[in-house]
């Protein structure tokens, strides 16, 4: 298949300051990255890697339509996200109409809305387990803190890019706790949260100027603190398995990354597979973020989450201008994101809480 086409001139955020990227430049390549990585994941999601292989090659080389035939994505044109930047986008707005906090009440209503939008497209890809079930649970009256109990998959991860934007990395109690707040309503779990308090702290880390070395280690910190949070369900420790994981990489080519991660790390929906096989690729891609969004959209599985977490954690170390233009302007235009005007409002926030905010 033929990908979308794009050009490298101007695109959207081609005005920043990228030389090195500031914080307004970093922001917007955390949303940027964010988009790119779930379209480019779009036709590959939930497919196994040798399909995917069979289809695309070894490495997907652009954007994509999905298949006819995909469990989820059927006639979905190249260059479209899909619940991951839509949810992300929603928690955007739900910050930024909270002046920096997230009313869990309201979060469950905007995600039954946004559910119903979906169907009315005629979207199969809705609201995911975890949150679908703690979503019913609070309207009928349970509470907020049981509603996420059993929520241990990668939900909180995959729309949790917004807080890393609006929050400081300085303190990552602060930050892992804005972290849950966001997120027990559906996912209050020790791995969910350590797992949605990775993507937070790496990206919040990479704002602040850090490398994506750096980024992983803050990463693995924020797990840590994480993993204490919520109810206890038997799954692996988030923190242990980035560290592990991010080892299996070195110096591999491309298609062999994709290879051991899809085999050895996993690409499920469980926060412990997906979210530590996210920082395997970024850390095996670390100078490259174009590289790394397409080579994790290429592992199977949960991908476009898998690309989506790696494109939000590379755009925020390296800002905007590490992606290709064209491949900004077209998920900006094709989905009608307002993700420059987004990134600036959450940096706005974020001034508001440093302690000389």
């Amino acid at each position: 298949m033929t990908p979308a086409p794009y050009d490298e001139g101007p695109g959207p955020g081609a005005g920043l300051r990228t030389t090195p990227p500031d914080q307004e430049a970093r922001a917007a390549g955390a949303l940027y990255g964010l988009a790119i990585g779930d379209a480019l994941g779009m036709p590959t999601q939930m497919l196994p890697r040798p399909l995917v292989v069979e289809r695309y090659g070894p490495v997907v080389d652009g954007f994509h339509p999905a298949p006819p035939d995909h469990p989820l994505a059927a006639g979905m044109p190249a260059g479209a996200v899909t619940d991951d930047t839509e949810q992300a986008m929603l928690v955007a707005g739900l910050l930024l109409d909270g002046h920096g906090t997230a009313d869990p009440a309201e979060l469950a209503r905007r995600l039954v809305a946004w559910e119903d939008s979906m169907r009315a497209r005629g979207s199969l890809d809705l609201l995911g387990p975890s949150t679908k079930r703690a979503v019913s649970r609070v309207l009928a009256g349970a509470s907020v803190d049981e509603a996420g109990r059993y929520g241990d998959t990668n939900g909180a991860a995959m729309r949790i890019t917004p807080v890393g934007v609006a929050v400081p990395s300085s303190d990552l109690d602060v930050l892992v706790d804005r972290v849950v707040d966001v997120s027990k309503l559906t996912h209050n779990t020790g791995v969910a949260l350590a797992a949605a308090a990775a993507v937070a702290a790496a990206v919040s880390a990479g704002i602040d100027g850090a490398t994506v070395a750096e980024a992983v280690r803050a990463a693995r910190a924020a797990a840590a603190l994480g993993a204490r949070r919520g109810h206890w369900v038997a799954g692996a420790d988030v923190a242990a398995r980035i560290a592990w994981a991010t080892t299996l990489v070195d110096g591999l080519p491309g298609d062999e990354v994709c290879d051991r991660v899809y085999t050895l790390v996993g690409t499920s929906l469980a926060a412990q597979e997906s979210v530590p096989a996210a920082f395997a690729i970024l850390s095996a891609c670390r100078d490259d973020p174009w590289r790394a969004v397409r080579l994790a959209a290429s592992v199977g599985g949960d991908c476009d989450t898998i690309a989506a977490v790696a494109g939000a954690v590379a755009g925020a170390c390296h800002g905007v201008a590490a992606f290709p233009a064209g491949a900004r302007r077209l998920v900006a235009t094709a989905n009608a994101l307002p993700l420059d005007e987004t990134a600036a409002a959450l940096l706005a926030l974020r001034a508001k809480a440093r302690p000389d905010g």
